[in-house]
Parts: structure tokens; sequence; C-alpha cells
């Protein structure tokens, strides 16, 4: 008999408790991977972007704008080799089926240029530069709005009151998984010539700009931002990375305390699963005396308890995996993505955060049978034989 047959020949011996043990393994591996795919879910748009493309907002704060004429003094910037600019406009759905989704006027020559993770097709892009209010739409926006190409839009905007009535010309291909597929953009110069938006008339949002490989993002940034340090609206660049971790800033105590909760999660699967390998081994104590007796040594002892704890905590975290992608990847993350795609364009849990989590229940399973696999090792033979419980 080898000790991985002696520990899965003794797990089951108290099946109550070691069900119950592998049921809250599991739940805890389920929570633990859940709270890891929030993180992850809220922090991948970062990590996925461009290293070759920055992004240029006012410096005082993106919620003030730029001059439009701006945006040709960036384009003259040495290594600059593409660039485009959008101003944020929130649209609302006046039929309340999608209260609130991504709304941006752009320019309609070079936004696909710059943006290319939105993939349009040419023919399409071309009727886009065509109609002055045309619109180009995410295919989740179009199925939960339920239209499609050639129909007729209507949404409103907080920020710009009234109707505004929109040709759908276009439904985007999102190339990338953290891209949101809710979002709409229309042409920036119909934007521009509605007399509701004179207060914003000639006036940008921010501005995306591509740089030659090679260069180093900082280096580009410092330049565009000197060109218009003695400007009355100086500008802030920085990459698209930092960009997206700039929305986040306001999450950054909450992502904080996740991190505390994930922490915290382990600590009380361990401690579940130590309690219980703890009361195996005193259960057995005379067992294990009988062991030593015919020739087993200390170190046998301690890897039967050892291996008997990391069978549990391999079961329990098989069943939490089992779990996480039934319930994360099969139906939380699908909903999430096509409600709450803002927030979270691409919701599910990575296989890396899969394995971390076996990789965490395993090895809890070690570290939970340390103290009761020494003692057991360190009792003398005789005072096991004695001892029955």
């Amino acid at each position: 008999m080898n000790f991985t047959t002696y520990a899965r020949r003794n797990v089951f011996r108290r099946r109550g408790r070691t069900i119950m043990t592998i049921f809250a393994i599991a739940m805890a591996v389920l929570i633990f991977c859940s709270i890891r795919t929030i993180v992850h879910a809220w922090s991948s748009g970062a990590e996925a972007a461009s290293v070759d493309r920055l992004a240029t907002r006012h410096k005082a704060s993106i919620t003030m704008q730029l001059p439009k004429r701006y945006i040709e003094d960036l384009r003259s910037v040495q290594g600059v080799t593409k660039a485009s600019w959008a101003v944020w406009f929130g649209g609302k759905d006046p039929k309340k089926r999608v209260p609130f989704f991504a709304t941006f006027a752009s320019d309609h020559e070079t936004w696909f240029d710059v943006m290319d993770e939105m993939h349009v097709e040419p023919a399409e892009l071309a009727e886009w530069k065509a109609t002055p209010n045309g619109a180009i739409i995410g295919d989740l926006l179009a199925k939960k709005l339920e239209l499609k190409v050639g129909d007729r839009m209507l949404i409103h905007s907080d920020i710009y009151p009234g109707d505004w009535e929109f040709k759908v010309v276009a439904i985007y291909k999102a190339l990338r998984k953290s891209s949101d597929r809710n979002t709409m953009v229309f042409r920036w110069d119909y934007f521009n010539n509605d007399p509701r938006t004179t207060f914003s008339h000639e006036q940008i949002g921010w501005m995306m700009s591509r740089i030659s490989p090679g260069l180093r993002s900082s280096d580009v940034s410092r330049a565009i931002d000197k060109v218009f340090d003695e400007r009355d609206d100086q500008t802030l660049t920085m990459s698209e990375r930092a960009f997206q971790l700039s929305f986040l800033a306001g999450f950054s105590s909450m992502l904080t305390a996740f991190d505390f909760i994930s922490l915290a999660i382990l600590i009380v699967m361990g401690l579940v699963l130590a309690n219980s390998v703890a009361m195996n081994a005193r259960e057995r104590t005379h067992e294990y005396g009988v062991l030593r007796a015919v020739g087993f040594l200390p170190r046998h002892v301690a890897t039967f308890i050892i291996s008997e704890s990391v069978f549990i905590a391999l079961l329990g975290g098989a069943a939490g995996l089992a779990l996480t992608v039934l319930l994360i990847n099969g139906a939380v993350g699908p909903f999430l993505e096509e409600n709450m795609a803002m927030m979270f364009p691409y919701f599910r849990t990575p296989a890396s955060i899969l394995l971390l989590g076996l990789g965490a229940a395993l090895g809890l399973g070690v570290l939970a049978a340390a103290l009761p696999s020494w003692r057991a090792s360190k009792l003398r033979v005789t005072d096991s034989l004695r001892r029955i419980d």
C-alpha cells in the first residue's frame, strides 16, 4: 500500500466531516476566484492597452474640454504618426431598455485609424463618412436596442438635451476582449454644428495619438505637453494604459479591499481544513501507534496525514473550480458583459486565476497538515498505543 492509496481510503472514514470540509473549501475557492476575477476584469482594459497609443486631456480634469485647434499642434509633434479626437456625449435610450451607454462624437476621418481595435468594414466606413448623422454601434448595443444597419436610431443625453436622431450605418467588431461592445460613435461635425452644443462649439474632450515604433511614450508625452505649456488650456498626456487606470483611481481603495478579502478567504479556508485534519489525526492516534509498531517510520506517519489533507484540498479545490467555471464563465460573466459592459466589457475567470485558486487550496492543504503531522510523528509508540479515542 502506498501513501496515495492510504490517504484515498481514509479520507471518507468520517464521511460527514469530510464532505462538509470539501464543501467549505469549494465555497472558499469559488469566492476567492470570483474576487480575483472582479479585480482582473476591472484592470483588463489597462493591461490590454496599446503600447504605442497616447491619450491627451485637459490638465485640470478630463471633464474639461480643449480647443479643437490643438489637434493640429499635436500632429506636428515629432514621433506622432496619427491623431484623432472625441467628445463625450453620454447616450440614453428613451425607451429605457438601456438607460445609459458609452456614446461619443469623434472625427469621422481619423478615429478608426487610431482606434483600430474597433473594426468597421471599408464600405460601411465610407458610408459613415458620407452620412452626416451616421452612427456606428457595437454588436451588443445593437442587440439590446434591437437595431440593424440602416435603422433609424433615436437617443437622449443628459448633457445635450432633446431628441437626437441617427442612422445606423455600421456595427463594429471588437478585436480585443476588453473592448466595450456597447459603445456608439457618431460624427463630431454633426455634433459641433448642432445649436444645442453651442457651449461646446469647436471644443473637444480628449485626443488619442499613435507614436512611431521604438519611441518611449513618456518622452513623446512630455514633448506633447510642452507644446501646450504656455497656453490657457494646458494638457496632460499619458500612455493609454495610464489613461485607462486613471478611470480606476476612484476604485483603488475598493480594489485594495478586495485584495485583503482574498487573503481573509484563504485564511478561513486554511483554518477549516486544519481543524478537520487535526480532528482526524487525533482520532487515529492509536492507529498510528500500530503502524509505528509494525515498522513504519515517523516520516511515514507524517506523510499519511499530509497526503490525506492534500487529497481533501484537491477535491475541494476541484469542486470550487467547477463551480467557478459554471457560475462565473457560464452565467454571471455573460450577464455582466451584456448589461454592465462599461464596467465589465469582458468578465470571465482566466486560466491563471483558476490555477491560482487550485494552487492556493493545495498549498493550504500542506500547511494545514503541518502541525498535526509533526505532532503525530513525535509521539512515542507506547503513548500512541495506550491512547484510545
